[in-house]
């Protein structure tokens, strides 16, 4: 079983270069303004000045303007958009780009909505009023299983740690993992031991 990795909430190039030498496939850059992880444009700039440019890089967004999508996506040439708002069908599926539908579910028919998205991606994330990913606390797993009934390419977030995470892929069975505050020292700064620890933890599942 091999397992893709997404360390979000890069902020630092310090972070950016240790999540990729040790062995991270995507690294997540939030443009959302009120998030602890808010990565500004020269910021930015700076760490992709640092890494190779064809790193997998995900861009997320929550409820942001379309032309702001468009001019950051084509300006980093990111890989993937994530939404993690409440961005409508309609609004998602009109990008001429891959894209990854943060899902927040708080029941399983909540999961219905992901019929309606063009997405080549889901991710599901834990429900917390007012909260847009980064919370820290667990997601339901049964309700990622669920999930992965009506599309294969699951990404599991919400809570996952070094500690869970092996628990957690072997119960799922993802297409990816997105990690967040599970690998960090404090919101926006990364832990190069957590970080060491989760991949290695994930690598190593069979």
């Amino acid at each position: 079983m091999s397992i893709l990795i997404k360390i979000c909430g890069i902020t630092n190039v310090d972070d950016a270069v240790d999540a990729l030498e040790l062995g991270a496939d995507y690294l997540g850059f939030n443009f959302y303004q009120d998030s602890a992880r808010f990565i500004t444009f020269e910021k930015l700039d700076e760490i992709l000045s640092e890494v190779p440019y064809t790193i997998g890089k995900v861009g997320v967004f929550v409820n942001a303007d379309e032309q702001t999508v468009i001019d950051v996506a084509t300006h980093y040439d990111l890989g993937f958009l994530q939404f993690h708002g409440d961005e409508t069908p309609e609004y998602c599926n009109n990008f001429a780009r891959p894209y990854i539908r943060a899902i927040r579910p708080q029941k399983e028919s909540d999961l219905d909505v992901m019929a309606n998205y063009k997405a080549d991606f889901f991710l599901i994330d834990t429900y917390v009023q007012n909260a847009f990913g980064g919370t820290g606390v667990v997601s339901n797993w049964d309700l990622a299983k669920a999930a992965k009934k009506k599309h294969e390419n699951i990404i599991l977030s919400g809570g996952l740690t070094p500690e869970n995470v092996d628990f957690a892929v072997r119960s799922v069975q993802p297409y990816a993992v997105d990690v967040c505050s599970g690998v960090e020292e404090k919101p926006g700064i990364k832990s190069y031991r957590k970080m060491e620890e989760f991949i290695k933890k994930v690598k190593n599942i069979e």
